[in-house]
Order: structure tokens, then C-alpha cells, then sequence
């Protein structure tokens, strides 16, 4: 174990979804305690999402978001992947299965919900991700791949090699996995390995697993049986660099010797160690790139930001529809052109000549908008006034006027027609 974390600094949060049960007739949330200690003496805080009905809807107001950790739960629910591939299970083959397997079973769409969100908030965003059990089972299936309903009923006499799960010996069930060399599991475990270089026994509880790995990811572990007990995505591991994508159907959690904390071996602390320093890389690099919070200055440029963006949405509403704006909004506009001038000249020493090239042109554009808006304004006003000069005129002096316009667009019309044939001829 490493020495307790500062905790006189802001920790990284790690997210973790809860798992519900029935107790004393009423429903409890719950996250096994090991998880949390191991997340806690790494250096990072777990953050519980509590498994509650519209959670799903609220994962925006649980950010900041440095790290996910999703572990141990009830099946998933088989329309959320391709269930009905040839070899599915019949109607008799499931009901068999939800007699053996009662707990687990049951469906929770909720928590499919939100951690398949979770899950799939990481991968796009390359938050630091470890599913252990059902949680590598989600991460699999929020990228596309497959899972074996019963893995007893689906793999066939395959499954006689191993027992993945053992009711009457919960924590000290042990099953044989194969890890592959070049692998992050086998670096940590590599002082641990049988005489082969490769073989450790796992503990293990789960009847699910994968049955199709989504393409993004690599397989780190196999059990005698075939099936895929580790994978990861190569191009997402660098915990140095806050990149950790991975998922391991067995515990290294509950490795432990029989009455002690101590573990099986020393590689079972490593998936937790190394998911936590990416964790904390993962804040890091978040925070050099987020101004700090009560800043005078970065309230000012946020101001100030939001005057550009308001001024550059009019000066292209402008171009695009040629239509009028509020005297507000010219304002905006005027705002605008201000500081992009002012920003100009005093950012000199601090920009690229690039970047000096762009901030100038951005003036432009807003200054172009608000010299346009000028002009309309001028030309509403000879509008206005010629208006009110031609009411004050009788029927006669109006059909004079137009009489002498009409005339006057005739000449200009034939005099530009011959000035455009004497220039083709001289072409």
C-alpha cells in the first residue's frame, strides 16, 4: 500500500454507481467497501451515484468528472446488445437461468442507464475508465460488443473447464486465468505468474461474460474455457498521461488471504493504483487548461468573451439576411469592434503574428457589420424624409415627379446601353 493521500488538496473525483438491494422491507444503495478503500488510499475521493429512478438525467450536475469506476451489479438488460444472435437461449433455457442465478437475474434498467452513459461520457471524453465484473461488461457493450446470457447454457461443453461462480464460497472461490505477455495485466502480475510465465488463479463471480470484445479493445486474459477475462484499449493506456480504458470480469479486490487484508498477490493492488494515478494525471491536465474559479481577470475575459460571441452572432446575422437589428444590439456590435480594436494594440507583445492577424480580422468583421448597420440607418432617414416632403405635395407636382423620373431612367438606360457597346467593341 502506498502513504496515505494529501487530503489537504482538492482530490480527483472518482464516480461510482451503486448497486440496490432489499433490507428490513425497504431498498438500500450500497458499494462494496473494498472498492472505496482501495480508491481512498491511492489518492483520488469515490463519489457515489446513487442507483435513483431519473439519475440517468442528472450526470451533467456530478462534474467534475475525473475518473469512473463501475463494479458489481445485476445482469444487463440483453436489448441493450445483440441478444438474439444464433445460439441465444430459448424461453425454457432463461427461465432455468433466473432460477439458478435469482439475484442477479433481475434486470435494472436505471442503473443500465446511467452507467452506460457514464461509460460512454469516458470513452468519448477519454476520462479514466475501470469496469470490474458487470463493469466490464458495460464497457464492452457501450462499445458495441456482445455478452453470453449464461455462460454455462451458451459455451456448451466448453464450459466444463471452469466454474466462474460459486455461491457457497463467495470471496474464496479461485479459478485459472491465462495472461497474455505485452499486456498490462501481465506486467503487473509478472512476478506472480506460474512456471508457464502466464497462468494465476482469479476470484471470480459472474454466469455473464463476453461473448463478442467490441473492436476498439485488446484482450489482456483468458480462462480455460475461452472466456475473455481482461481487456483494455492500447491506444487509451498511459496512466502517466490520465489514460486508463479497462475492464476485468474477475476481482482483484477480493484476492485477499483467508482472515487478512493482505493480498493474493501483489499485482491485485496494481489495477487500482494505476486506475487512480491516471485519475490523477486525468485532473491535472483538466486543471491547466481551466482558468481558476474567483479569478478577477478570468471573470473579466469571460465578460468580455461573451461580448465578442454576441457581437460576431449579429455581424453574421447581418451578412446572411441583410435584415435590421435593435439599437441594443448596434450597441452590442459597437462593444464589440471596441475591444477587438483595443485587444489588437495592447496583445501585440503576447500573440503570434498569426494570431495578431486573425484578432484584426475579427475587428474588421465586426466593425464591417456595425459601419453597415450606419448606413441603413442613414439611408432610412432620406427615406423618411423624402416621405414626409411628398405627402405635403398636391397630385399634380407627384405625377410631375414621376413623370420626370420615369424620364429620366429612360435617358440613363440608353446612354448605359451605348457606353456598354463602345466598351465590347474596344475589347
Amino acid at each position: 500500500m502506498s502513504p496515505s493521500p494529501d487530503l489537504s488538496r482538492v482530490l480527483p473525483r472518482v464516480l461510482i454507481v451503486s448497486r440496490r438491494t432489499l433490507r428490513k422491507n425497504k431498498f438500500v444503495d450500497f458499494v462494496g467497501e473494498y472498492h472505496l478503500d482501495l480508491i481512498v488510499v491511492y489518492g483520488a475521493v469515490p463519489v457515489i451515484v446513487p442507483r435513483v429512478a431519473g439519475v440517468h438525467t442528472l450526470l451533467d450536475s456530478f462534474e467534475p468528472i475525473h475518473g469512473v469506476l463501475l463494479c458489481e451489479g445485476e445482469d444487463i438488460d440483453p436489448s441493450l446488445y445483440d441478444a438474439d444472435v444464433a445460439g441465444a437461449l430459448s424461453s425454457e433455457q432463461l427461465e432455468a437461468v433466473r432460477r439458478l442465478h435469482p439475484s442477479d437475474a433481475a434486470i435494472d434498467h436505471e442503473k443500465d442507464s446511467i452507467e452506460l452513459r457514464l461509460a460512454r461520457r469516458c470513452l468519448e471524453r477519454n476520462i479514466p475508465f475501470l469496469g470490474i465484473c458487470r463493469g466490464s461488461q458495460v464497457l464492452n457493450v457501450a462499445c458495441g460488443g456482445s455478452l453470453y446470457q449464461d455462460v454455462e447454457h451458451e459455451l456448451g461443453p466448453e464450459s466444463a473447464a471452469v466454474r466462474h461462480i460459486n455461491y457457497d464460497d463467495y470471496d474464496g472461490h479461485r479459478h485459472p486465468v491465462r495472461f497474455l505477455p505485452g499486456t498490462p495485466l501481465h506486467e503487473w502480475f509478472a512476478d506472480s505468474l506460474g512456471e508457464d510465465g502466464e497462468q494465476l488463479m482469479v476470484n471470480s463471480y459472474h454466469h455473464q461474460g463476453v461473448r463478442r470484445l467490441a473492436q476498439r479493445f485488446l484482450p489482456m486474459a483468458f480462462a480455460p474455457d475461452g472466456l475473455v477475462e481482461g481487456f483494455y484499449d492500447p491506444d487509451a493506456y498511459n496512466p502517466s498521461e490520465g489514460k486508463f480504458i479497462m475492464g476485468l470480469q474477475f476481482h482483484p479486490e477480493r484476492m485477499r488471504k483467508a482472515g487478512s487484508d493482505e493480498f493474493d498477490y501483489p499485482g491485485c493492488a496494481r489495477a487500482y493504483q494505476e486506475f487512480v494515478r491516471a485519475v490523477i494525471a486525468y485532473q491535472e491536465k483538466a486543471a491547466a487548461h481551466v482558468p481558476r474559479a474567483g479569478s478577477k481577470l478570468n471573470k473579466e475575459m469571460e465578460k468580455r468573451r461573451k461580448v465578442i460571441f454576441r457581437s460576431f452572432s449579429l455581424a453574421k446575422d447581418l451578412y446572411v439576411s441583410g435584415g435590421r437589428t435593435r439599437p441594443a444590439e448596434q450597441r452590442d456590435l459597437e462593444a464589440g469592434a471596441e475591444f477587438l480594436e483595443i485587444s489588437t494594440h495592447q496583445s501585440n507583445t503576447a500573440l503570434s503574428v498569426q494570431q495578431e492577424k486573425r484578432l484584426k480580422q475579427m475587428g474588421a468583421t465586426v466593425r464591417n457589420a456595425s459601419g453597415y448597420l450606419n448606413s441603413l440607418k442613414l439611408d432610412d432617414g432620406r427615406e423618411a424624409a423624402a416621405r414626409a416632403l411628398m405627402e405635403e405635395m398636391t397630385v399634380d407636382q407627384l405625377s410631375d415627379l414621376a413623370s420626370f423620373y420615369h424620364t429620366m431612367g429612360k435617358i440613363c438606360s440608353e446612354v448605359l446601353d451605348r457606353k456598354l457597346q463602345s466598351l465590347h467593341l474596344h475589347e
